[in-house]
């Protein structure tokens, strides 16, 4: 079928919006009309080759839509379906046998890969194939063919035009926290980067009950709206040693810490900032490489866990609907961190994401 989608073709260049060939669903797949879809900070590292998906590529992995066609051998789903669209894993290997999906051992391949398992891809026009299925959905387009293990039904009154979001960037954050960190009520949480992922850990610290909870970063004006969505004390690490300043607000060190940006010297002040026996998590994504100093010495007194967390080590099916039934109660909400975009000004919404004007850009079809 024919249907329009936004092309990355080179680094650090505009997606380019073109009439695409989508090619008929796979027997595993389901074919979806997205209805809006989150700009999330690995779209943009992606384009930019941070990690090597193949290029001409349809990216976006922030979807939700409608089922439009239904592949032989799924079962569950019908067409008129409403649906949020996480990454895709195999369901086979010992991790997601285990419940952790999100750590399947082919999830490199299965999300990065540029196509089917089998090399084809479901995007192409006249210069030839153009990579797919990035993270199970390429969503950046108005219709996709998506693995199905990876779409969550959601009811008929679902708002999709605010829950892409939730397939990736907010499961992150809020994953980190209630899946991994898991902080008990009347605890300490200390997170490191005011950006969706890092407001969304916030958000799900005070849903958990955490009744010190910090936001650390350099942006004066991220700071003071972590406040005013709940955070009760901010360090502007630009003026402050924020090590130093958790420890003052603490007492000593914070039970539970996250780190959202990938930046080796803020790992470190995560890990400085920890109590002893406390527990750190990482989930900000950093080029292919990159090192970080981790005193040994030191912290081996401590006791402290570092976890490194993938896509909030959640399992979607589960993890999404209860993400919706928290927002819902008025307890988690996500909806004020973002901002819509026409699916024109994608590349607008990318830069404004990149310049920090949009915490979480949605981009409605």
């Amino acid at each position: 079928m024919k249907t329009r989608a936004a092309v990355a073709t080179a680094p650090q260049t505009d997606l380019e919006i073109r009439d695409v060939e989508l090619d008929a669903p796979r027997a595993d797949e389901l074919q979806v009309r997205i209805v809006a879809s989150g700009v999330c900070h690995t779209d943009a590292i992606v384009r930019d080759q941070w990690y090597p998906v193949p290029l001409p590529s349809v990216l976006g992995h922030e979807g939700a839509g409608i089922v439009e066609a239904v592949g032989s051998d799924v079962q569950g789903f019908k067409a008129g379906d409403k649906v949020v669209l996480g990454p895709a894993y195999c369901g086979r290997c010992e991790q997601c046998l285990a419940g952790h999906p999100m750590f399947c051992v082919n999830f490199y391949d299965r999300n990065f890969g540029g196509g089917r398992a089998d090399g084809s891809k479901s995007f192409s026009d006249d210069s030839g194939e153009i990579s797919s299925h990035f993270f199970g959905q390429s969503s950046f387009a108005e219709h996709t063919n998506v693995v199905a293990s990876g779409a969550v039904k959601v009811p008929d009154d679902a708002p999709l035009d605010l829950l892409g979001p939730l397939g990736c960037g907010i499961m992150t954050g809020s994953g980190a926290v209630l899946n991994v960190l898991q902080p008990q009520p009347g605890s300490s949480v200390a997170v490191f980067g005011t950006g969706a992922v890092g407001m969304s850990g916030m958000l799900a610290a005070k849903a958990a009950g955490a009744t010190t909870i910090i936001m650390v970063d350099i942006v004066p004006e991220r700071l003071e709206f972590a406040k005013e969505l709940g955070a009760t004390h901010t360090v502007n690490s630009k003026e402050t040693d924020p090590v130093e300043a958790i420890k003052e607000i603490t007492g000593g060190g914070v039970e539970y810490a996250l780190d959202t940006t990938g930046v080796p010297p803020v790992f470190a002040q995560m890990t400085k900032s920890l109590a002893t026996r406390g527990h750190g998590a990482l989930v900000g994504a950093a080029k292919l490489g990159t090192e970080a100093p981790f005193d040994i010495g030191t912290l081996l007194l401590s006791g402290i866990k570092i976890s490194m967390v993938v896509e909030g080590d959640a399992v979607p099916q589960e993890f999404i609907p209860r993400l919706i039934a928290l927002h819902a109660a008025g307890t988690f909400p996500f909806d004020k961190l973002t901002k819509s975009y026409a699916f024109e000004d994608i590349n607008q919404a990318f830069a404004d994401s990149a310049n920090g004007t949009t915490l979480k850009p949605i981009i409605v079809f």
